[in-house]
């Protein structure tokens, strides 16, 4: 592609959406995500839409709209009206860019070697233009989905949803009545399995614990010897829980993986261990080698004021993210393996989620993608993240994670999350835009 050459639409607006700096730094501190909110609400407005704008905080702006579904009469399908909604939904805010660490500035949405640069180009401003696009090409047809579709842009999911999903779910329930399934990002993307392309289709979510270590001491001059130092505790505790070995555990969705990994690979699972089973997948294993365990990534520290004081507080936050139903068991273990004296504080928590894989809505994301990569095998993974799907199972809504991408082998596309240089490549968004298109026509 030339630069004379006009982009495709789902790249543009994906373009224009990373424009907008939706910047989620956590703890209620961000650029605010009304301006992206707006401009989604005004695309789904041009299709003939009636958009909806909920804002749980100044600039914390969430927007949904409703399309009807229609009668299918290929299949003599029931009405849309007997079937239960399905909804498909992404967010608006990123993460932090260091535009010192990146070769692009992260939020001008530079197209280079046929790809789209820019923060959330695949977290997920990719997935939110694949959606508008795909229903774009429905309803510009003159056709309708398979059943009511409920279009949500989230604020706030990389602090957790709660200015965001949590908010709806808590305060606008009604916004989802009927719906009984949702789809979002994460999933539905391929990997290359040894010269193999598959797809990883999303049925569940790990749990999130976020906590705050506390060390206390006595505050004094730099100089001195103080042994009772507020520092030194903590770093001895991040240290024990940054290094923790937690033991392999197989979930039903990682036990099928599993499975289907040495088949594809031709390993046998009995001679190799599932770690090293899941890093033969190369680049893939970025995401899959933390579904087999529990996971306590020190994230940030905070301490001290000044070169030659010692401070009487110190502070840390953990990342932990447990297998579904783990929770207690890990906090518990976590305070075992630390003094007690550590202050242990849970600044958020939400559940883990695992699905089967079967199912009418499974089949037909399966069958999408064959329809574009025909025989390529597609593979059930637990997600080692989270997404609003956590906040909408409270409602009891099935989520998924499929924002179907089709990437070369060469790309590292784990990498890519929360990553310096995110990238997505251009064909890979009109591939995208095509499954989804199929999948809301079928389903």
């Amino acid at each position: 592609m030339t630069s004379e050459e006009p982009l495709e639409r789902t790249a543009r607006i994906a373009q224009d959406l990373i424009r907008f700096d939706t910047t989620n730094y956590g703890e209620g501190r961000s650029h605010g995500e009304t301006e992206a909110a707006e401009y989604l609400g005004a695309l789904l407005e041009d299709m003939g839409l009636t958009t909806q704008y909920f804002n749980a905080a100044d600039r914390r702006t969430t927007v949904v709209a409703r399309i009807e579904g229609t009668y299918d009469t290929e299949t003599s399908a029931p009405h849309a009206a007997e079937r239960p909604s399905l909804i498909l939904h992404g967010h608006t805010d990123v993460v932090p860019a260091d535009p010192k660490n990146w070769s692009v500035d992260p939020f001008a949405g530079e197209i280079r070697d046929g790809l789209l640069w820019g923060r959330g180009a695949v977290d997920m401003k990719n997935m939110d233009a694949m959606m508008i696009t795909a229903l774009g090409d429905i309803l510009e047809a003159g056709k309708r989905p398979a059943r009511d579709v409920i279009v949500a842009y989230f604020a706030d999911e990389e602090n957790g949803g709660k200015f965001g999903s949590h908010y709806m779910v808590d305060h606008h329930p009604e916004v989802f009545a009927g719906a009984t399934e949702a789809i979002s990002e994460v999933g539905g993307y391929s990997v290359d399995l040894n010269g193999q392309r598959a797809y990883l289709l999303q049925t569940g979510e790990k749990a999130l614990v976020w906590i705050k270590l506390t060390a206390r001491g006595m505050a004094a001059h730099g100089s001195r010897v103080i042994h009772n130092n507020a520092v030194t505790k903590l770093a001895e505790a991040v240290a024990i829980l940054g290094r923790q070995e937690w033991p392999v555990h197989l979930t039903d969705t990682t036990s099928m993986l599993i499975s289907e990994l040495s088949r594809i690979l031709g390993i046998d699972p009995e001679e190799v261990g599932p770690d090293e089973l899941i890093l033969a997948t190369g680049t893939a294993s970025g995401f899959l080698q933390a579904t087999l365990r529990t996971t306590s990534n020190p994230t940030l520290l905070n301490a001290g004021y000044k070169h030659n004081v010692i401070p009487d507080v110190a502070e840390a936050l953990i990342d932990i993210r447990t297998l579904p139903g783990e929770e207690d068991a890990v906090l518990a273990q976590v305070r075992a393996l630390i003094p007690e004296e550590i202050e242990i504080s849970i600044m958020q928590r939400d559940i883990g989620l695992e699905t089967s894989f079967d199912g009418p809505l499974v089949d037909t994301m399966i069958g999408s993608l064959g329809v574009f990569d025909p025989g390529a095998p597609v593979l059930p993974y637990l997600m080692s993240g989270g997404t609003d799907n956590k906040a909408l199972s409270l409602l009891g809504i099935t989520g998924y994670g499929f924002a179907p991408l089709q990437l070369p082998p060469e790309i590292d596309f784990p990498g890519m999350f929360h990553g310096v240089d995110e990238r997505v490549p251009l064909d890979a968004l009109v591939f995208g835009r095509q499954v989804l298109g199929d999948l809301l026509l079928k389903y």
